[in-house]
């Protein structure tokens, strides 16, 4: 979708909105993946609310995009143009025991920045890419670690009232990759709480879960991270390598030979060719072992 040269592309200006248009998703997104439309970059947070209203006044339809790790976006003209807060570095404060976070903010650069500064308890999340911002929707982890363990309070947009409202981490539910935050909900910044540990203890642990990284994910192809959620009890990866599909493709899309729940991007994969073999899987687990297969990744269709 496109709006430049009209109205509300004039008005969104005023409001200090950067507009780009014509954006292709593939070179935003870590699957190499996604078609084009105009992106709005909201560079003042308080700004959200009115730039939000003008967008329904006008029946523009709108996505809002993080990171862009844990998607994929369907290819053409979208129907839809992408919000997205430009990122912040550090775009982290500390006081204390408490680390302040842009919800643009680098996930692993805000690890590293809260370790110089002798905080912990993340690190298991230096690996993940991504911004804070998409850990708290998914409630991100790894290694034992997740974030919304150390979640205090979370700034957030919320569609239901039109309005940034700020939550206590308490009125949170932290899931299993899920959260109790609204599909529209648009994170502006979080407050975390992080246990204090010596620099050289926290590097270490950096360290290892590197390490663990290394020998068992493609983190030099494209893709958005494990695919599925791990079914309670079981392990997605560990079916999918049990039914020998690693390197099965479809096109350019892929099952990764490191990493079974890894599909990557093994050249110019289209959303579809990732589609169907992610359909194909799914089909061939439930008739393998009866498990229905759920999406860790987002999916962006028409």
């Amino acid at each position: 979708m496109r709006i430049s040269n009209t109205p509300i592309a004039a008005r969104l200006a005023a409001l200090g909105v950067e507009l780009r248009p014509g954006v292709s998703l593939a070179e935003h997104t870590s699957l190499g993946i996604g078609g084009t439309t105009d992106e709005l970059l909201i560079r003042r947070y308080e700004t959200l609310p009115e730039v939000i209203r003008d967008l329904k006044n006008e029946g523009v339809p709108y996505k809002f995009l993080g990171g862009g790790t844990n998607v994929l976006v369907t290819d053409g003209e979208l129907p839809w143009i992408v919000l997205h807060l430009p990122s912040t570095h550090p775009g982290v404060r500390v006081e204390g025991n408490a680390a302040f976070v842009d919800a643009a903010a680098d996930l692993g650069g805000t690890v590293t920045y809260c370790a110089k500064r002798d905080l912990g308890g993340m690190e298991g999340l230096i690996g993940v890419p991504g911004s804070i911002g998409g850990a708290l929707r998914m409630n991100a982890g790894a290694y034992g670690t997740q974030i919304g363990s150390y979640v205090r309070e979370v700034e957030l947009y919320r569609a239901a009232s039109g309005e940034n409202e700020t939550l206590r981490g308490d009125d949170i539910r932290f899931d299993y990759r899920h959260t109790s935050f609204a599909p529209d909900d648009i994170m502006l910044r979080v407050k975390l709480e992080l246990p204090p540990n010596p620099y050289q203890e926290i590097v270490a642990g950096i360290r290892v879960c590197n390490e663990k990284r290394r020998a068992s994910q493609p983190l030099n192809q494209k893709s958005a991270g494990c695919i599925f959620k791990n079914p309670q009890g079981a392990s997605a990866g560990r079916m999918i390598d049990e039914l020998g599909l690693k390197k099965l493709r479809v096109g350019d899309a892929m099952i990764s030979d490191r990493h079974a729940n890894f599909f990557v991007n093994a050249g110019n994969a289209t959303c579809d060719d990732m589609l169907r073999l992610v359909d194909d899987v799914r089909e061939r687990v439930k008739k393998a072992f009866g498990f229905d297969l759920e999406n860790e990744v987002i999916f962006w269709k028409n």
